[in-house]
């Protein structure tokens, strides 16, 4: 059972031709300038870089799972009393994720592994990398493996940081090489699409491979309620036991990989003793200034391994799968590959007996997955669905690729929730700030019996291009726990409700003159009902975009 279809996708050929007849106008000439720049970028992409074991880089591995720490020892007694099992616990507040996630670096006392998509060398994200030197110099070994696409500037920070001995920062993908500028790595989007659209969406942080942190969020100021402009609505799990091993296989995969380069032979830039001493200073005043005013300290100072020992962590245990793509995914593509998270999620879905309750903030079904939930609700499984609205969502191109699925979706009998870009109810999750706010989390509850929470959309992005990783927690306190989350978030003061047009609402329209919708949205504000027949909050500027993106062949890149 499939979300997603795969399409091949053939750029056109085209061919100019320059006239000297008559005088260019301007919007020639810069037409002109652009197929020049084109040209020039296929000829200096033309030099292959170097797999990453070309460089000086060692093959690494997690610590062994059996290697005597503190949180090995903790836990023990616990995996004990719970054999086959793991231990969860839902982080649902970015203040609640920020925080368990400098406990972990401080737990930490062999190792510390990090895997994101994107890692901003904002507010948190530096209190986050202050955590995690502050580890090195206790002996820790710090592996930080960030994808391309998002690591945009290698500043004082981080290639300060790669100094150090016992931290060594890695690229995923990279999309320059040691020796490209800006203008060779912009002109790369030309020269190299297929390369560039495939990215690691992965998203993990390991201590001592006994603790792990799965899930949505990012390194960045708006993962953490600490963005005064945008703040994502996420999902993390901390987990514990035997499935932690697995998050460690998948990251030793990806850090191991072909295409993982350090930081090292990409950062031109040159960092002596002293520098890495300034970065040291420059990151403790930084934690002086930041760490009380984002929360990011600890409310509970007593280290993990104390917590866990006298059971104050708060776990609960149950049977648990971790599913993630192979970086072969990206290093190898091939239209025959089946995405094992994508695919355990179809399996789930399709056993579903009462209800399937999906957080996709992207969310393309397609054909196939509109014909998939119809087979589910036409047997009187409950599908709902809430994803961002247009107003919400920090990706237009994406809202193109959903919207004509909203009509068949709802004819067959799915829910659809679409949620709100200011939230003002103050509660626990990710519904609660009166910030402008986005949806960001991935989860899935099935029969309110399974959970499976990760990194992976429901889109054909996900599925086909980049690679993902979820854990599939068979508890039914947890999965209730997450479908109560979904339930104050799709109430009406937090999500559009989008419906079909009835017929007496089609006859008020047709009474007015206005133009027959045949999709209502409704929602509740400052107790009022609230009914709209355009994308409610979205302005024109993203209507027209949508509008552009939806005539553009890009269905396959969503």
């Amino acid at each position: 059972m499939s979300w997603h279809q795969n399409q091949d996708q053939t750029a056109p050929h085209r061919t100019c031709a320059f006239s000297t007849a008559r005088r260019k106008t301007p919007w020639e000439t810069t037409r002109h300038f652009f197929l020049l720049c084109c040209a020039t970028a296929f000829l200096t992409a033309c030099a292959t870089k170097p797999p990453a074991t070309a460089f000086d880089r060692p093959v690494t591995h997690a610590l062994s799972a059996t290697q005597p720490t503190p949180l090995h020892t903790a836990l023990a007694p616990l995996e004990a009393a719970h054999p086959n099992q793991s231990g969860f616990r839902i982080l649902s507040s970015g203040t609640d994720a920020l925080q368990m996630r400098i406990a972990l670096a401080r737990a930490a006392t062999k190792t510390l592994d990090m895997q994101y998509y994107i890692a901003n060398e904002d507010t948190t994200g530096k209190l986050l990398l202050g955590a995690a030197l502050y580890a090195a110099d206790r002996g820790v070994r710090v592996r930080m493996l960030v994808d391309d696409l998002n690591f945009k500037d290698i500043d004082q920070t981080m290639a300060g940081l790669n100094s150090h001995d016992n931290i060594e920062i890695r690229v995923f993908n990279p999309f320059g090489s040691a020796q490209e500028g800006v203008f060779e790595r912009t002109t790369n989007v030309f020269t190299q699409i297929g390369h560039f659209t495939r990215r690691m969406h992965n998203k993990s942080m390991i201590a001592d491979n006994q603790l792990a942190i799965v899930g949505g969020r990012n390194l960045g100021d708006e993962y953490f309620s600490a963005s005064e402009t945008l703040q994502f609505r996420d999902l993390d799990v901390l987990a514990a036991g035997p499935v932690v091993a697995d998050v460690s296989a998948s990251f030793d995969d990806y850090w191991n990989s072909s295409i993982a380069y350090p930081l090292r032979a990409l950062n031109k830039q040159k960092f002596d003793a002293k520098e890495l001493d300034q970065t040291r200073d420059d990151l403790r005043q930084h934690w002086r200034t930041n760490a009380d005013p984002y929360n990011a300290k600890p409310l509970n100072a007593s280290p993990l391994a104390t917590q866990i020992a006298q059971d104050q962590l708060g776990l609960t245990w149950a049977p648990a799968e971790f599913k993630a793509d192979l970086p072969e995914k990206i290093e190898h593509p091939s239209p025959d590959y089946v995405s094992p998270p994508m695919q355990r999620l179809g399996e789930l879905m399709h056993d579903a007996q009462k209800d399937f309750l999906i957080i996709s903030p992207y969310f393309v079904p397609h054909e196939s997955g509109v014909k998939a939930a119809g087979e589910l609700t036409h047997r009187g499984v409950r599908i709902a669905v809430l994803t961002n609205s247009l107003a919400a969502t920090d990706a237009v191109a994406v809202q193109a690729g959903y919207s004509p699925f909203r009509v068949p979706l709802l004819q067959q009998g799915v829910e659809l929730y679409e949620f709100k870009p200011q939230q003002k109810a103050r509660r626990v999750g990710f519904a609660g700030s009166s910030s402008r706010a986005s949806l960001h989390a991935k989860t899935y509850v099935i029969d309110r019996k399974i959970l499976v929470i990760g990194s992976m959309n429901l889109d054909p992005r996900s599925a086909n291009l980049n690679t993902e990783q979820t854990l599939v927690i068979h508890s039914p306190a947890l999965a209730e726990q997450v479908a109560q989350i979904f339930e104050r978030a799709i109430a009406p003061e937090a999500s559009y409700q989008v419906t079909l047009a009835d017929a007496a609402q089609l006859a008020y329209l047709r009474s007015i003159g206005a133009p027959l919708s045949p999709l209502v949205w409704t929602d509740v504000e400052d107790g009022a009902r609230r009914t709209y027949i355009f994308d409610p909050q979205a302005g024109f500027y993203r209507n027209a975009l949508t509008g552009l993106f939806s005539l553009l062949p890009v269905n396959a890149e969503l």
